[in-house]
């Protein structure tokens, strides 16, 4: 941490409000916003941010950033605390005030050459050792990525309760031939890539999985759902593609769908009162990398509502600069990593700047396309 809990003004800004941009000044005091004005003015002891943007803090639901920092190259294990503390301090960085950390529960093990072990429970008591330390510098959740073909998804989310701050379960299906994976050239592509797997071990990659889902797929699905509830977490589908998933989704509860892979799914979500987040990389790239529906296509179709970084944290900011210049409504783009991820996963507190909110600002200086952070709040203690 880098500042104490204290009064900031921050002046001459452009406030990014929830619904209007005015130009003013904000008032933190303690770990809530105090006061909004309206006007350039600068009191004494003020920040002149010389009509830099201020928003709310970035809220992601869903980002496997953690991961990369725990192994940054293959079969490289980085200790955690410092892989957890690193991949904190990015976000902050980057303007990511509040986070859902994304951890897989469900391992396939009877596979040496494709299959993954357990890491979940562990590495939760890591990141919330180190919150309760004071150690973190965002607020941290944790997002349990619950892996429906696979072996061992009911011991592990078994292991977890209520008192794990899990604000969010999210139902995940890899089974060859269905959701991501429906299309098998993609999924060979990434099962080769990733570990080297010479042929005859995809074919047995696949037939293995195919039996795990035969086998276990109803009763994992039904499990995960049933743990969320016992978590009191948000449900959150994941790569529906067809209008059937989106429809067994709505009857499970979802609150959002986490990165749809066509438009049909997408038009499906806006039906059945589904919130729908893309990726933020998807959208600046300018499409999927693994040819799914392109996220611009969503949000000039008045389809797209959360964003997430996915694997690129910085992508947040600048995804959310780009929705608002593509709306020409520079609150609403703000809202889709802000006001519209903290409401899907029932933060209520957060995610706008309102007197009382509390104080999870950034600020950021505009630079064409892009944005640069000058300074990132929590809880009105500056930590970047």
């Amino acid at each position: 941490m880098t500042d104490s809990m204290t009064d900031t003004i921050l002046a001459n800004a452009t406030l990014v409000l929830p619904t209007e941009v005015i130009r003013g000044s904000l008032h933190l005091s303690g770990s809530r916003i105090a006061g909004i004005d309206h006007g350039t003015g600068v009191p004494p002891g003020a920040i002149d941010c010389g009509g830099d943007l201020v928003l709310p803090g970035l809220i992601e639901l869903h980002t496997d950033n953690l991961e990369r920092h725990i192994q940054p190259r293959p079969k490289v294990d980085w200790p955690h605390a410092a892989a957890i503390i690193a991949h904190d301090a990015e976000l902050a960085s980057v303007g990511i005030t509040t986070v859902f950390d994304a951890l897989r529960v469900g391992s396939v093990l009877s596979n040496t050459t494709t299959g993954y072990g357990e890491y979940a429970r562990q590495l939760a008591d890591e990141i919330l050792t180190l919150r309760a330390a004071d150690a973190l510098r965002i607020s941290h959740f944790l997002h349990l990525r619950a892996e429906i073909c696979s072996e061992t998804l009911i011991e592990e989310m078994a292991k977890f309760g209520p008192a794990d701050r899990i604000g969010i379960v999210s139902l995940m299906d890899h089974t060859p031939g269905e959701r991501q994976f429906r299309d098998i050239n993609q999924l060979r592509k990434y099962v080769t890539g990733k570990h080297g797997a010479t042929e005859a071990d995809f074919q047995d990659h696949i037939a293995g999985l195919v039996a795990i889902s035969d086998r276990l797929g109803t009763v994992h699905e039904q499990t995960a759902v049933a743990e969320a509830r016992r978590y009191g977490a948000v449900l959150a589908s994941h790569d529906d593609t067809t209008e059937v998933h989106v429809r067994t989704s709505a009857g499970y509860g979802a609150h959002f769908a986490e990165f749809p892979v066509t438009f049909e799914a997408a038009q499906a979500c806006r039906t059945h009162g589904i919130k729908v987040m893309m990726g933020a990389p998807n959208l600046i790239r300018g499409g999927s990398h693994s040819g799914n529906v392109a996220a611009q296509a969503l949000a000039e179709a008045d389809l797209l509502d959360i964003v997430s970084s996915d694997y690129v944290p910085s992508a947040l900011l600048s995804a959310s600069l780009m929705l608002g210049d593509l709306w020409g409504d520079m609150a609403r783009g703000v809202a889709t990593v802000t006001q519209a991820p903290a409401a899907a996963a029932g933060l209520t507190d957060r995610g706008h700047l309102d007197i009382g909110a509390r104080a999870d600002v950034i600020r950021v200086t505009r630079i064409g396309a892009t944005g640069a952070l000058r300074g990132t709040w929590v809880q009105g203690r500056r930590v970047a």
